[in-house]
């Protein structure tokens, strides 16, 4: 059996998990919609299909108090029983077991009804908690066992306790958001004293075999955090009071520190879980950027966990067990860490999905199926929506050519992969290559197409891309001017004082590339860059497990300019931007707004910002100023019908999740 360790049951005494494989918890926005058990049940339901030995859902409230947001769901009462009947009986048809996780958001809550150890407003939320009594301590401890009393009523194999990310109980355990004075605060004996109550009354009220997960912070990546002693501390003491499996919690959601975001290193979080096995005999879960079934195996054959988290790559690709069980790897639509579709939709209250996945959190609605009339299509393009398309309308039993200009499949994607922090791109086109060869699709690589070679096809989707935009500046056609994608394709050589026009995901793409100190690095390299450059101690010698940062400077004095009076980047993913806009200051990158662009010349770019002129003595000015729809052939075509999808169709706002998406669904309408 391919990844012999990965796929090994776990006896947990009482009952066994199939496999090693945990689908770890996270929030869709399916559950408050309407009819939305029905569809978390059917979005949990093919995960369970896929081979998922163990499902932990999204978070929900023991109580009002406890929601993130107004809209959020409690499991509380029996009508919630009722629902979340619909989510155990549709995981048990398929040999998965799932637990419930109970959350309260303690100070992270978007609501005014909030509460916490003590009054202190946390930086992510606009309301400041009330500070809880000794008598309303007790009750939260008492609403947590309820609803996990409840959820055993609904079918749920166990409960997970979230006690991490910075959430009501890690906020109880950490002397930065607990300054009480009483048996609840001061001594780590005290402050940890919330949770292990709550896991005792959980315990006295469930059935034996009902699975005890507690999410531990194993580093909390804030200043005044947990210590290594406390974490020890912590999760003996869980597993003397009945928990059954300590899952890995990550970093506070208030922390300037990456945790998940493609940025991270795969894996970079595997000492920890390694570190606190050796101090207990319950399994222990290792989590955060885990994305292919090799990785995962390796986990578990080192002795770093026993068991291995995954998230996101489950909204990728809910067959991920599958393929790897029956050796086809390569076939895993592979998560890339993005967050774009995923938790960036979910901050601003829309339902989730996956970027390279638009069907994920739509199962009940996106159902693929075959195609009543086959025809004879032709795909002009082979970047991400061509690719897509190509994909999707031979799994519904289309007969379909792809033609490409270049050598290559991948289009804007291959110069995504040459930026440091979207390497996992590469991923996304080794997949679209290997299906496209499952599925016998023709391929015509450095061939353009032409009216005359498209005929005979029933109908013609373009799927041809963008081109770069050239701004109107006097001097544009100066031989200091060139494209990113001549930059990201390294057709020239750039020098040490660059002007990048556009602050767009673009503009700091490029920026970004610019400013890497080495272009190959090996893993273990990309690892220590990664904890230095962000400050991050593993060994959490210092409390809360920051240091100070060490950064490698720019080779390069770098100039990002936007014409908008805003903040830079502001388009840029909610949970990402941040990172590439401090990512960026810390490198040296200028980066200025409200900026009129007069002319470039041998001297350099002459620029205006609010009313003064400025000259900036460049080498290279750098166009990221937009992009141009690349779809001409379709004055060539006449009779012959014909689809746009992705750039070819609408350059502006153009993205991957765009691209797949209009792919998918005209794929499914043909």
């Amino acid at each position: 059996m391919p990844y012999p360790d990965l796929f090994q049951p776990l006896n947990l005494g009482f009952t066994q998990l199939k496999n090693r494989v945990v689908m770890g918890s996270m929030h869709t926005n399916l559950e408050e919609t309407e009819r939305g058990f029905e569809k978390v049940a059917a979005f949990y339901a093919e995960r369970a299909a896929g081979g998922v030995g163990l499902i932990i859902t999204g978070g929900f409230s023991p109580n009002d108090e406890g929601k993130l947001a107004p809209n959020r769901c409690v499991m509380r009462e029996q009508s919630d029983v009722d629902d979340h009947r619909l989510i155990t009986q549709a995981v048990h048809q398929y040999d998965a077991k799932i637990c419930m996780q109970i959350l309260h958001a303690g100070r992270y809550g978007f609501t005014p009804q909030q509460v916490a150890p003590s009054s202190i407003q946390a930086p992510i939320s606009p309301y400041t908690p009330k500070e809880l009594t000794n008598e309303q301590i007790n009750q939260q401890v008492t609403d947590f066992a309820h609803s996990a009393l409840m959820a055993q009523y609904a079918g749920y194999d166990g409960v997970e306790i979230m006690g991490s990310e910075g959430y009501l109980i890690n906020q109880f355990i950490v002397s930065a958001t607990n300054t009480r004075d009483d048996q609840w605060g001061g001594c780590i004996d005290n402050r940890i004293r919330f949770a292990l109550a709550i896991v005792k009354a959980t315990r006295a009220v469930v059935r034996q075999d009902f699975i005890l997960i507690f999410r531990l912070s194993l580093i909390d990546l804030i200043s005044d955090g947990s210590s290594a002693d406390d974490v020890i501390v912590l999760a003996k003491a869980l597993e003397a009071c009945g928990v059954n499996i300590i899952n890995t919690g990550i970093g506070w959601h208030e922390s300037r520190v990456p945790t998940i975001a493609t940025s991270v290193p795969r894996a970079a979080f595997r000492e920890l879980s390694k570190n606190i096995k050796q101090y207990l005999t319950i399994p222990v879960v290792a989590s955060n950027r885990i994305n292919n079934p090799e990785l995962a195996n390796d986990l578990i054959a080192s002795g770093d966990a026993d068991l291995v988290s995954m998230a996101r790559p489950f909204l990728a690709d809910s067959q991920f067990v599958n393929k790897a069980m029956q050796d086809d790897a390569a076939a895993i639509n592979t998560c890339i860490g993005c967050n774009q579709a995923c938790l960036d939709q979910i901050f601003i209250n829309k339902i989730a999905t996956c970027i390279v996945n638009p069907r994920a959190c739509h199962e009940t609605e996106f159902i693929v199926s075959a195609a009543k009339q086959v025809k004879n299509l032709a795909v002009v393009g082979g970047g991400a929506a061509g690719m897509a398309f190509a994909v999707y309308a031979s799994e519904r039993g289309h007969q379909v050519t792809l033609f490409e200009s270049e050598n290559t499949l991948g289009g804007q994607l291959n110069l995504a992969v040459k930026i440091p922090s979207k390497q996992e791109f590469l991923e996304t086109i080794r997949y679209f290559n290997h299906r496209l060869t499952q599925l016998k699709v023709k391929v015509y690589l450095n061939t353009t197409a032409t009216a005359a070679n498209l005929t005979r096809f029933d109908q013609v989707i373009i799927a041809s891309g963008i081109e770069p935009r050239l701004p109107e500046i006097a001097g544009i056609d100066s031989d200091k001017v060139v494209s990113y994608a001549d930059v990201l394709s390294n057709k020239v050589v750039i020098g040490q004082r660059v002007a990048i026009i556009g602050a767009g995901g673009i503009g700091f793409d490029t920026a970004i590339f610019l400013a890497q100190s080495r272009e190959q690095q090996t893993d273990q390299q990309l690892q220590q860059q990664f904890v230095e450059q962000w400050g991050i101690d593993l060994s959490l010698a210092n409390a809360g497990g920051l240091v100070a940062p060490k950064i490698e400077s720019s080779p390069r004095q770098i100039f990002l300019l936007q014409r908008r009076l805003r903040k830079p980047g502001a388009d840029l993913g909610k949970t990402t931007g941040w990172i590439h806009r401090q990512h960026l200051k810390s490198k040296g990158v200028k980066m200025l707004v409200g900026v009129n662009y007069e002319r470039i010349d041998q001297q350099g770019l002459l620029i205006n910002v609010r009313g003064k002129q400025r000259l900036l003595e460049v080498d290279h000015v750098v166009i990221c100023s937009g992009q141009l729809a690349k779809n001409s052939l379709i004055e060539q075509l006449g009779d012959i019908p014909y689809h746009l999808i992705g750039g070819a169709k609408q350059a502006a706002g153009l993205d991957v999740q765009r691209a797949i998406k209009e792919a998918a669904i005209l794929a499914s309408q043909l």
